[in-house]
């Protein structure tokens, strides 16, 4: 699988012929092996060199300076969210965190069509919960970069600071930040309370304006969004949502924090889901650049399942329905992979498949109309 048009176009300006081809490979060995461990991959490079060399040709382009974070992914997924997302439009930004062995991952994403698209991110260097200067330093970038559409900021209890939504705030940014039961506030005319305390039971939301938050001074004054989903289909949600926000109805505000379970579904995919990076025993300099390539990877996979069920060809790739089920089980990201990975195989097995095709002519019709449907895939893909 070639790299999409719009990769190769854009990174012919910063990476010589050598490094675009060594980076294609790289991300068509992700899409096929799902491996980001450096052995695994340079165990599959197909370059006609010793193992030892492949490893180190690998390792070296990890270091480079021209594969930097800033310089080639901030401007490329700018480039790919203005062609999916119209300039002006509302756009939800998620901020979370992922830990694994001793790497700890801060990452600012785009939510687009359920899933999380990642923008940016940082390791940081200790174990645990992000501060504030660290989450300003993740989301700072992301805001210049983003200036041209109305961005609402959501996270969870992690991010409840309201230090965090004071300085958004100030950056007439949006956000939606759910917060611990133990948190105080105070509403116009009553005494500080907890959270806890505001009667929030399955089945009932509230939406109150003119709040503060803690009793420290000098934050001002925000909204507050309380929600319970009821029981359904005998699940019940373990707690309700406090959503502490600056967003001017409950419905925007649960609509908002509703699109976060994309970056969970997002991080799922970039572990034991899809590319298994908890795997890797790279340095955080290497680590970081090997997320930028997942990142450049997870996105294509995406970007083409969307386009795959766009031409109305999901069907030859995964189950469409399912008994009892209501949801699609597949997502882009999953119809985006295994279609890649369902045209690449007749590649490497096309004698033993028309062998098998023409032990059944009977099927002659059926196998026609999955020719073409792989045609109209590959098509697509490039």
């Amino acid at each position: 699988m070639m790299m999409p048009k719009l990769y190769r176009n854009f990174l012919c300006c910063y990476l010589s012929e050598s490094q675009i081809l060594t980076l294609d490979i790289l991300i068509w060995l992700l899409q096929v092996h799902k491996q980001v461990k450096i052995e695994r991959l340079a165990a599959c490079f197909p370059l006609p060199i010793l193992y030892e060399s492949r490893r180190r040709h690998i390792q070296r382009f990890l270091i480079s300076k021209k594969l930097n974070v800033t310089l080639i992914w901030l401007p490329l997924i700018q480039q790919i969210l203005l062609n999916k997302i119209s300039a002006g439009s509302p756009i939800i930004v998620s901020l979370d965190r992922t830990q694994w062995q001793v790497n700890n991952l801060l990452m600012v994403t785009v939510i687009w069509k359920k899933r999380a698209l990642p923008v940016y991110w940082k390791f940081l260097e200790k174990k645990g919960s992000s501060n504030l200067d660290e989450q300003i330093a993740v989301i700072r970038p992301v805001l210049r970069l983003l200036k041209r559409y109305q961005i609402i900021v959501i996270g969870d209890r992690e991010f409840r600071s309201v230090e965090l939504a004071y300085w958004l705030k100030s950056k007439k940014v949006y956000f939606a930040f759910r917060q611990k039961q133990d948190t105080y506030i105070r509403q116009k005319g009553k005494n500080y309370q907890l959270l806890s305390e505001l009667g929030l039971t399955p089945g009932t939301k509230f939406f109150y304006t003119g709040v503060n938050y803690t009793k420290r001074k000098g934050f001002g004054k925000f909204s507050l969004a309380g929600y319970w989903k009821r029981k359904y289909r005998g699940k019940l949600e373990k707690s309700g949502w406090y959503i502490l926000t600056n967003l001017t109805s409950f419905e925007s505000a649960i609509k908002a924090y509703k699109a976060r379970s994309g970056i969970e579904a997002m991080f799922k995919d970039c572990k034991t889901g899809g590319y298994n990076i908890e795997g890797s025993k790279a340095s955080i300099e290497r680590l970081t650049r090997l997320v930028m390539l997942i990142a450049m990877a997870y996105v294509c996979a995406v970007l083409e399942g969307e386009k795959f069920k766009r031409i109305g060809q999901q069907k030859y790739i995964n189950r469409i329905k399912e008994l009892g089920r209501y949801e699609q089980r597949h997502s882009n990201f999953w119809v985006g992979i295994y279609g890649i990975n369902w045209i690449i195989s007749i590649e490497f097995c096309r004698d033993m498949v028309n062998k098998l095709m023409s032990l059944s002519p009977n099927k002659l019709s059926y196998f026609q109309r999955g020719l073409r449907a792989m045609s109209l895939i590959e098509l697509a893909v490039l």
